[in-house]
């Protein structure tokens, strides 16, 4: 159930939550449901366009966008009035699709459309048509929203709209931008310091939005800690003050000098095991959060469609996984996640004796 003040449908990551509209829209393309609008509900930057963007993309439908809170007139919704043969008829917006689909209208930050262009979209909503022009065949609907009652613009929505479309809500899930981050190119280094601080990256200004445009921009500079007072003033330019203190805490304290996955999986194991003991242990004692973020990433990286772990490196990842400074609660959880993604190789390497055995006595 979801107890998020202001939104509707379950909550959902963002990959639940991508799964869940290509179900919807793809069976309406196959003709097995009726063609029932999508609301995508969550707070602002979380990445709900993006994702909608990526579900027609990944399934070769057409995609057509329109943002109707900068509708002003009804004329914006339902076009303007011609003559033809005597007769008065309107010509559809250019926003409206016109070829063929199958394809989604995406009607972006839908609620924060005045209430009279609302009014005008409940038969759009409910029958794919206005009194002026329609859908052509093999389009659905999604629509985003804010969250009603927080501090947003937006207008409230009414039964007889809400009714009209099934809901769902997304929230911000580490594990899940951590892996769009790594497909779409995103700083290494910004990938860690999520997953090394999930805490405290949904904020006002502090975003998955705003934390992909400060990686950009921190992309270019090779040595974030020499370069440190720029880096900050980058940060504060787009993040909440908390996120830039925790961001050149961050650099500070050594981090970006990551223990990648590439290292784990490609040097000899004695290597790798001095860097896991310099990487988790300093002056404070264990740092665990460093441990789970490189975790994090090496389940990441083992998931992703193209790796195939050869004899060595699945011979690496269990010995890094039987390392004394992994404690046996996050040595356990590593290991069911990896053995979700496994190739055939690693999830045999992954049955070693003495690894079940320190997995075992955890439990």
């Amino acid at each position: 159930m979801n107890t998020h003040s202001g939104l509707h449908g379950a909550t959902l990551t963002s990959e639940e939550v991508g799964a869940f509209v290509e179900r919807i829209v793809g069976e309406t393309i196959e003709g097995s449901a009726e063609a029932t609008p999508v609301c995508i509900w969550g707070v602002h930057g979380i990445g709900k366009t993006a994702l909608v963007e990526a579900v027609a993309r990944r399934n070769r439908w057409r995609f057509a966008y329109a943002a109707p809170a900068q509708f002003e007139e009804m004329g914006d919704l339902h076009g303007l009035p011609v003559i033809e043969g005597g007769a008065t008829r309107f010509a559809p917006p250019d926003w409206v699709p016109t070829d063929p689909g199958p394809g989604i209208l995406l009607l972006d930050d839908f609620n924060r459309a005045d209430d009279r262009i609302l009014r005008g979209l409940m038969q759009l909503l409910q029958r794919n048509e206005l009194v002026s022009w329609s859908l052509p065949e093999g389009w659905h609907i999604v629509t985003t929203a804010n969250p009603e009652g927080h501090d947003y613009s937006v207008t409230p929505l009414d039964d007889a709209m809400l009714t009209r479309m099934l809901h769902v809500s997304m929230e911000f899930e580490p594990a899940a931008w951590a892996r769009w981050a790594v497909r779409a190119g995103v700083d290494e280094r910004g990938i860690a310091f999520v997953l090394a601080y999930p805490e405290i990256v949904t904020g006002r200004r502090t975003t998955p939005r705003s934390l992909t445009q400060f990686f950009a921009q921190i992309q270019r500079i090779d040595d974030l800690a020499a370069e440190r007072h720029h880096v900050h003033a980058l940060a504060l330019s787009a993040l909440d003050e908390e996120t830039a203190a925790a961001f050149s805490t961050f650099v500070r304290d050594g981090v970006p000098n990551l223990l990648t996955p590439r290292q784990i999986l490609d040097d000899d194991s004695t290597t790798t095991a001095i860097r896991v003991a310099e990487f988790v242990d300093d002056d404070s004692g264990k740092r665990l959060d460093r441990l789970n973020a490189v975790i994090a990433r090496l389940v990441i990286d083992v998931g992703a469609d193209a790796f195939a772990a050869t004899d060595r490196q699945a011979a690496n990842i269990v010995a890094f996984l039987k390392h004394d400074a992994i404690p046996n609660d996050l040595r356990v959880m590593a290991h069911r996640d990896l053995l979700d993604v496994a190739p055939p190789i690693l999830a045999a390497a992954l049955q070693d004796p003495d690894l079940a055995a320190m997995t075992l006595d955890a439990l």
